[in-house]
Order: C-alpha cells, then structure tokens, then sequence
C-alpha cells in the first residue's frame, strides 16, 4: 500500500508511512434477555397468524386448519436447524454461510429468495392490516345504518391505500434512523397477549355453548383442491392417485403460517449469555405462543363461523371470528375494534421489520463486494443506507399497486420466497456438517454414525420436507413461480454484473488514502495508541464532520489524543455472528470517512488515532468504546433527527445499562453553527444558576438562626430536602411529588423568554 502522506496525522503507522486503523472485532453488543428476543421474532411470526389460515382454506377447504396446526408443528424442527446454523458463528449473514457451503452462485440465488421473501413481507402485512380495518369500517356502517357495507372492491382499495401509507411512514424512518427497539416488541406482544387470551376464552365458551364440531380429518379426502389449489397441475391425475403429492400440495398452502421463523437467526447475537440456552429458550416460547396463536384461529374460525359467510371473512379472519362469537353486539364491534388495533401494530411492525431486514441483507451483500459500495453510500443529513432503503420501499410500493389490495394475490408471492429461504438454509447447514465438522453446541437431533461418518437423519428429513415442499409450490402457484424465479433471476444478473464491476474497480479506489487494517479482539489504549484521558470522536457521515474540525482546531500537540473512532451499527440481516470479519467492518465507505478525516488533520497538522468497533446500538457502542480507551471526553456532532436534549437522554439512558462500572465522560454536542452543549455523564455536582444559590443561602440564614447553636451548612440543607422529598415518595406520596415537579418544571418554562 501507498501513503497519500507522512504526515503527523499518520501518527502510529509503524514506520510505512501508512495510517492504521484499528478493528475491534469482538463487537460491542446490547445484550437482551430471552423474553425480549421472543418478543421481536412474535412481532415478525405472529403477524402471520391474521391471513395464513384464511389463506390456506381458500385453497384447501375446511381442513386447513390440521394442516396449518402440522406447519406450526414442522416450524419447531424449521427452529432447530437456524439453532444449529447459529450455534456454528458463520460470519456474513446468509451469503457468507450458503457460500461456504454450496458456492457464490447458490449464495447469490439464496440472497435473491431472501430479498424477495423480504419485499413481500412488507406489502402482504400493509394490505393485512388494511383489510382488516377496511372490515371493520365496513362492520361499523352497516350496524349502524350510516351506509351500506364496502364492496369487495373498496375493501381492497382501502387496503391498498393503507399500506403504502404505512410504507410510506417506515421509509421515512428508517431514512431517519429508527432505531430497533425490543422494548417496543415486548409491549406490542403484551397487547397481543391480552387480545390472544381474551379471544380464544370468549371462542372456547362460543363453541361450548353451540357444540361446534371440529373441522374435518386432514385426509385426502377431505381435501377441496379446486383449479386454482393445482395451478399447473389442475387436469394431473398425479394428486388424486397419490394421497401424498394432495398432502404436500396442502402444506405448501399452509407454509405461510411459519412465516418470520428465519427472524430468529437475527437476534442470535443480541441475546444475553448465555447465548445458546436462551436461545433455546427464546425458541420454545416462540413454539408455544405461535402454535397456540396460528392454529387456534384457524380451529375456531372454521368451528364458529357459519360456512354461509366465512369466505367473506378469509382476509380478515380473525376480524370474522370476532363478529361471529356469541355475545351482545356492541361487545362484538368493541372487541373487533381491539382486534384491528393490536392487527395494525403487529402488522405494521412487520412492514418495517421487511424494510430493517431488507436494508441489512443487502448491506451485508455490498460489504461482503457483491453489490458495490455506491449502494451503501450515507445520506448526507442522517447518514444512513438510504439508496438501498429507497429501492426496497420504491419496490414494494409497486407490489402493493400490482396486488390491488388482494391478499391471496400477495400471499401466493411471499410463499415462494418463505419456503426457499428455508429450503436453502437447510440444505447449507446439512452441507455444513461435511465441509466443516467438528463439534458443535447444538445438532438437530437424531444423528448416527456408520464407521465414523456422521449420517445427521433429522437434518436430512427436515431439508428434504422443505425441498418437496418448495418444489410443488413451484406446480401449484405457477403466478409466484413465474414472479418470484424472474425476480431472483434479475436480482442474481444484478449481483453478477455489480460483483464483477466491484472488483474490476478495485484499483478506482487508489486516489484515496490506503490504510493498514490492525485486528484486535477489543479496544485498548495500548492498541489505539493514545494516552488514557483521550479525546473520543465518532464519526459516521463524511458530509458532517465539522465536530471533529472544531476538536482539532483547538488541541494542542501533545497535550491530548484524539481518536476518531467509527460504530459499525450491525442489522438484523438474518446473521448471527458475533465477531466479524476486517473487510466485514471496513469497506470503501469506511475508507472513504477516514480519508476525509485524515486531511482535516493534515491541514491542522495534528494527530488522530483511527478506530472501527461494531455494535448494535450507536449510543452504547460509543459509550462502551470510551470506556474501553479509557476516554474523558466525547464529541459528537448535533443528531439531524433530535433536538440536542432528546440526543443527551438517548446518550444518558444509555449510559445507565452500562453496567455496574460507569466511568464519567464529559459529553460536548457540537451545532453546525459553531455553537456547543456542555454535558457531564455520571453523578456529578449540578450546575445551579444565581437564583438556586441564592435560594439556597436564604434557607440556610433563617434555619441557622432557629438552630443555634447547632452548626448547620449548606450541604445539610440540601441533604434534609433530599431526604424529605424521598420520605415523601417511600410514604406512597409520588403522585403529588411528580404533580408538584411538574407544576415546578412549567413555571420555569414560562419564565423563559421566548427564542427568536
């Protein structure tokens, strides 16, 4: 490599006159427990639950549900096979793992299936939750008599309609950086726990009370596979004189109710330790609550809604059976109206979760050189992926207008990408066990040996049920085969021609700085170079780093170092990896940044220490990165999303969970405009202004005069209404304290003059 300088900006390049950077590649994790990594799969998983059983009856008939009930039992198997594949640490998400399995060019047609499993995540879930409130519209209008009940075709605008909105809002989110939160999904699943146990008693005392029957024996016979059911086998004796091609043919309906399982995999490595027990765990509770959930709708919706009017119901099932259990109306519409709420939220939380996933697939795609870094390039004001997040919500706003707002249309699409990502997981997992063996943590179950060599027979039935599964689904949804093998083709040409363009343009790279690539485990001063009380600056967007220009401006030579460090946010891009590889941390973009901060070194002839640590969360990657430097303080630039306050309590809430050790740091926020917020992090004395000190002396004159000859100070003052206001709170009086803070914290605002 070749130094564009020798500079002192290229301090700690050992003597080659190359700039190092430093690579943590033990990532910088948020670690959250069990329930919180189920609650975000149930996000994802259990939004299927309110179209996969209509779904599949549409095409099945009143069997569906026994098949949708052996789906969800098939998913727990489906579970243990991402299990083991996150167990073994293969870096790269799916490319990287199918890759060293079976080849780039099968890895490149797993991402394609991925991808499209991901654009139609967005929009089937979108049009779900738009059918679902259009229902309820309709519902409303005719018990009230204030109109007629929407046509089919309505309902389907007002879908349609809907889901773009929706896109629409997480497009500008995610544009923005919304940040992934478990929080969220555990209240959401909190909501849908309450709707789950409430519907299903109030479906338990509805067929109790009208001694419904069970739906009919999933038997061959029982099947109703119409034209559409057979699609290119419509007119093929083959599923009539083989039972087993009919059973397969129906489970291929009902896949769709393990939709989201593959979410698993991407919370692997944000689950707290240890890793692989929780995960379990995380997976049995998924099992229970989505097989109690799916397939108790499908059961009591076949049971309890009259066949009269069910297929009106077959989008909006849950929605169905709300208005069909027996009790007062008004109850019925309330409990309806609870039931499209808590829908909206699961399914509109499943929209994003498809742009979230869609932008870390493809992220890891262009950084592994299968997509070029033009791709990744930041947005100039909020320095996230937006290219790539554009032309994910761009297509699946043009899926929502080709569907029209039709379900079953959307569903026959994302079948095909649901059981191909599966299919291709497995087969790399199976593939895995030969090319890389060895001990493991975890094995899918039922393995043996004949002379030594493993024969992994559960592995093998659980890949060999996916691959008949995917296959006729390719026969009998010919409309998602034509789409979904002529996006995958495109989508293969696409990283083809980019793979081979990225490396040809290998050596366009040159006009900018070469920098040697030093792994460590983790961050230390030693490794960085730099002195403890070190000047931390973090940096992510080329386009604003005036924050560090005003840092260099004002240090001395020698007095402190600076180190520019970069977080590389990790997404949830169906990976598991805990530690990364270099080139998976630092790319063109990477190189680009530090280029850039390199010259504004240069230009101040100054020194800088470069660092790259991945975590997935921004705020305590750089918190945990300052403690392990042992920085005093850190410098960030204004957040183009937040005013500066709501920046400092993201900052300061994050250093709360940094555990039991919590160093101080001197927090500056810098403005464009040059101004600066100036912010302590940790306990620390308050900045009180002339009128609080004053306040204070006064109280302290009139009780040193009634104590006498007691001596008193002022921090006793300060310690007594300390104490009192926290007797207050102990004494069951928070709600007065709170209303009386509140009533203090207005008063002041008032008093404020008014900003120009």
């Amino acid at each position: 490599m070749n130094s564009s300088s020798d500079s002192p900006a290229a301090a700690g390049s050992r003597g080659n006159g190359v700039p190092r950077v430093i690579i943590a590649t033990t990532a910088l994790l948020t670690f959250i427990s069990f329930w919180r990594a189920a609650a975000i799969v149930l996000n994802d998983l259990a939004s299927s639950a309110y179209y996969a059983g209509g779904e599949a009856e549409g095409y099945i008939g009143k069997t569906a549900p026994w098949f949708i009930l052996a789906i969800m039992l098939f998913s727990y198997a489906v579970r243990a096979v991402y299990v083991e594949s996150c167990s073994m640490f293969v870096r790269g998400g799916v490319y990287r793992a199918v890759k060293q399995s079976l080849g780039g060019t099968l890895a490149k047609f797993s991402v394609s299936a991925l991808m499209f499993d991901y654009i139609l995540t967005g929009p089937i879930s979108g049009v779900a939750a738009g059918q679902y409130l259009a229902g309820l519209i309709s519902e409303v209008l005719q018990y009230s008599h204030l109109g007629s009940p929407l046509t089919p075709g309505e309902v389907n605008s007002i879908a349609a309609g809907f889901a773009v909105l929706v896109t629409v809002y997480f497009w500008w989110e995610n544009t923005k950086g919304i940040p992934e939160s478990s929080e969220k999904a555990l209240v959401i699943m909190k909501l849908v726990t309450a709707m789950v146990v409430l519907l299903i008693a109030w479906c338990i005392y509805t067929a109790v009370l009208r001694h419904s029957p069970l739906p009919p024996w999933p038997h061959p016979r029982n099947l109703r596979l119409n034209a559409s059911a057979l699609g290119w086998l419509a007119g093929s004796p083959l599923p009539h004189m083989f039972g087993i091609i009919a059973i397969f043919i129906a489970l291929g309906h009902s896949v769709l109710a393990m939709s989201g399982e593959e979410s698993l995999a991407q919370v692997y490595r944000e689950i707290e330790s240890p890793k692989l027990p929780n995960l379990k765990k995380a997976g049995l509770v998924i099992f229970v609550y989505s097989l109690v959930f799916t397939s108790l709708v499908s059961f009591f919706a076949v049971m309890i809604i009259p066949d009269s009017v069910r297929q009106n119901y077959l989008e909006n099932l849950i929605g169905g059976l709300a208005m069909s259990l027996h009790g007062p109306l008004i109850a019925r519409l309330i409990f309806h109206a609870f039931v499209v709420v808590v829908g909206t939220l699961i399914l509109a939380g499943a929209v994003n979760t498809a742009i979230v996933g869609s932008n870390g697939v493809l992220n890891r795609v262009s950084e592994d050189g299968v997509l070029s870094s033009w791709f990744r390039q930041p947005h100039p004001r909020f320095g996230t992926s937006y290219r790539i997040i554009n032309i994910v919500v761009l297509l699946q706003i043009i899926t929502i207008f080709i569907s029209r707002g039709d379900v079953t249309f959307l569903a026959n699409l994302y079948a095909f990408g649901v059981i191909w990502s599966f299919t291709m997981n497995g087969l790399a997992v199976l593939v895995l066990r030969y090319t890389r063996p060895g001990v493991r943590e975890f094995q899918v179950p039922f393995n043996f040996y004949i002379r030594g060599v493993q024969i992994p027979v559960g592995l093998s039935l659980i890949t060999l049920t996916l691959f008949l599964i995917a296959v006729v689904n390719l026969f009998t949804k010919p409309v998602a085969t034509m789409a979904g093998g002529t996006f995958s083709v495109l989508l293969f040409i696409v990283f083809s021609i980019s793979e081979r363009r990225a490396h040809r343009g290998g050596a366009a790279q040159m006009e900018m700085d070469q920098f040697n690539l030093e792994l460590e485990s983790e961050l230390t001063p030693e490794a960085v170079g730099a002195r403890p009380g070190n000047i931390l600056v973090p940096v992510s967007n080329h386009f604003n780093l005036y924050h560090l220009g005003n840092v260099l401006d004002r240090i001395k030579p020698g007095r402190r170092d600076v180190v520019v460090l970069h977080v590389r946010l990790l997404r949830r891009s169906a990976s598991g990896e805990n530690e990364l590889d270099a080139d998976q941390l630092f790319g063109s973009i990477e190189q680009h940044l530090f280029s850039q901060a390199l010259s504004m070194a240069e230009k101040r002839g100054k020194s800088i220490r470069l660092a790259v640590v991945a975590s997935n969360d921004l705020w305590e990657g750089i918190l945990r990165a300052g403690a392990s430097l042992q920085s005093s303080t850190i410098v960030i630039g204004r957040s183009a999303k937040d005013n500066t306050e709501e920046q400092a309590r993201q900052i300061g809430e994050a250093w709360e969970k940094l555990g039991d050790i919590k160093p101080q740091f001197n927090l500056e926020i810098h403005l464009p405009n040059g101004d600066k917020i100036y912010k302590v992090l940790g306990p620390h004395a308050p900045n009180l202004t002339s009128n609080e000190v004053n306040l204070l002396h006064r109280l302290w004159l009139r009780f040193s005069d009634v104590l006498a000859p007691q001596e008193l100070h002022h921090h006793d003052v300060v310690h007594f209404a300390l104490e009192e206001v926290k007797k207050e709170i102990e004494d069951g009086q928070e709600d007065e304290v709170v209303k009386r803070l509140r009533a203090h914290l207005e008063g002041n605002q008032s008093k404020k003059p008014p900003s120009s």
